[in-house]
């Protein structure tokens, strides 16, 4: 039980406060502690992400096919040309000679309802009292049985065609089907496309039924190949209307003829070349900062009671000079940058002699010392080196293990482990980093002793309360005493 000062007059509560207040400031310095290395691990594991946009876009650089980039261009809305990274430059006749189709049926006129108007999906196929059936055989030989019955309307039997399969097997006839509401018609497929795609209607219980599907049209559709000419070479019994030949993609959109060119893409690279140099650039600000900021020792992280006498502006002030220099000439994050420098700018060893061999020589050079080993580019001269020398680029990115892309995948993959190993990965589930360890360490402190104070204030209480109830019997003995010597005067 804690007894407040009534026997004493004293203001026990405040008392204890202030002194279990120096009590804490252990506590107080290892929650401070453990609020910069967050602070710093937060810091590191920022860096870590950015190093990671830099991995993706420096996979690309190391690889020949990022700089055998080409485009294609069509004379003609007949056919659509895509070129890949194995296509030849050169300039190509194409002819579209058929498309590959499908085996396909539409009703021959518009189909009429019982009342004699054009017929919607919604209307009823049959009457009240009526059923129907036929069979739907595709070039497979599947034959699927649909029977139609009273409820049926023109949407539902278009679904049962779409969803027909065999009747020995289960298995889907591949066929497409919807009736149009504009024109009162069906319009019926097969999936697949080709000459050798076909379905056939047959067996119709009654003639009323085989007139509202087909309207007078034949009852077998049958598809057609896809056929091309490409430079005077024939290539047919396609059964889509996408190919392609010499590792050139061709869309085959309609019969005519066209020109396909294809020629070197400088802008691909380009853009993949500068989208990296962007990246580094943002990292290097990003370091520079952390790296040669402040540091202010006299604002450490606050305490929580420190908080409480604060404003929010107050506090987001001070944490600003808090948080100020925690990386300051941080020997890791150095080495990093240094590494990084250092594969972009050194000679690349493995290219014929007389090639290109460094950055410089494509318009890529550092900026001035106070610009931290930024990048900047002579986007002309990089332009024109790609233009002119578009295999002696790519060596110089992709040469062996020496090439600039190499090397800087490399060292982006040698920042991000040391990285992880001083704060922990983003996004892995395990982290056994420097920091985490002394964070774990710090929370284990910072438990010993808040079971300490509980111990040291309840010690506290027991010495007050002790003080209070001794001064009480004191005071209880001076008034007995007062009572009996003057009691009777």
């Amino acid at each position: 039980m804690r007894i407040s000062g009534l026997a004493t007059g004293m203001d026990i509560d405040q008392m204890v406060k202030d002194l279990m207040t120096a009590e804490r400031v252990p506590l107080d310095k290892l929650s401070q502690q453990k609020q910069t290395y967050e602070w710093q691990k937060d810091s590191y594991r920022e860096l870590n992400t950015m190093m990671s946009d830099m991995r993706t876009a420096a996979s690309s650089m190391r690889l020949q096919s990022g700089y055998n980039a080409y485009k294609s261009t069509s004379s003609s809305t007949a056919v659509k040309a895509t070129a890949t990274s194995a296509s030849l430059a050169g300039s190509y006749d194409v002819t579209v000679n058929e498309l590959a189709q499908s085996a396909k049926l539409t009703s021959g006129q518009a189909i009429m309802n019982d009342a004699g108007t054009a017929a919607k999906g919604t209307d009823r196929v049959l009457k009240s009292t009526e059923t129907a059936s036929f069979q739907i055989t595709n070039s497979k030989g599947q034959t699927a049985s649909l029977n139609i019955t009273a409820s049926d309307t023109f949407k539902s039997l278009a679904e049962k065609i779409a969803g027909a399969v065999d009747d020995g097997t289960g298995e889907s006839l591949g066929m497409r089907a919807s009736f149009d509401n504009t024109t009162s018609r069906f319009f019926i497929s097969s999936k697949a496309m080709g000459g050798d795609e076909s379905f056939t209607l047959s067996g119709f219980s009654d003639t009323t039924i085989e007139n509202r599907i087909l309207g007078g049209v034949a009852n077998t559709a049958q598809g057609k190949y896809g056929s091309v000419t490409f430079d005077g070479i024939i290539v047919d019994n396609l059964k889509t209307n996408a190919t392609t030949i010499n590792n050139l993609k061709l869309d085959l959109v309609q019969k005519g003829t066209a020109t396909v060119s294809v020629q070197s893409d400088t802008q691909a690279p380009f853009d993949m070349i500068k989208s990296f140099v962007e990246k580094y650039n943002e990292f290097v600000d990003k370091t520079q900062t952390l790296l040669t900021e402040k540091k202010y020792r006299d604002f450490p992280p606050l305490t929580d009671a420190q908080r409480e006498d604060l404003t929010d502006k107050e506090i987001e002030l001070w944490e600003e000079k808090a948080k100020s220099g925690l990386l300051q000439s941080d020997s890791t994050v150095r080495g990093i940058v240094s590494d990084l420098r250092n594969a972009w700018m050194s000679p690349v060893s493995g290219v014929p002699s007389g090639e290109l061999n460094m950055l410089s020589q494509i318009g890529i050079n550092t900026g001035a010392y106070q610009d931290g080993g930024k990048l900047f580019i002579d986007e002309a001269k990089l332009k024109s080196a790609l233009e002119q020398k578009p295999e002696e680029v790519m060596n110089l990115f992709t040469s062996g293990t020496d090439g600039i892309g190499d090397r800087l995948y490399d060292s982006v993959n040698k920042g991000i482990d040391q990285l992880g190993k001083k704060a922990g990965t983003p996004g892995t589930l395990i982290d056994s980093s420097f920091l985490t360890t002394r964070l774990k360490n710090l929370d284990e402190q910072m438990n010993t002793w808040e079971d300490k104070l509980a111990t040291i204030e309840s010690r506290y209480w027991k010495q007050f309360t002790a003080m209070e109830t001794a001064m009480d019997k004191m005071n209880q003995q001076s008034m007995w005493v007062q009572q009996n010597l003057f009691g009777g005067m």
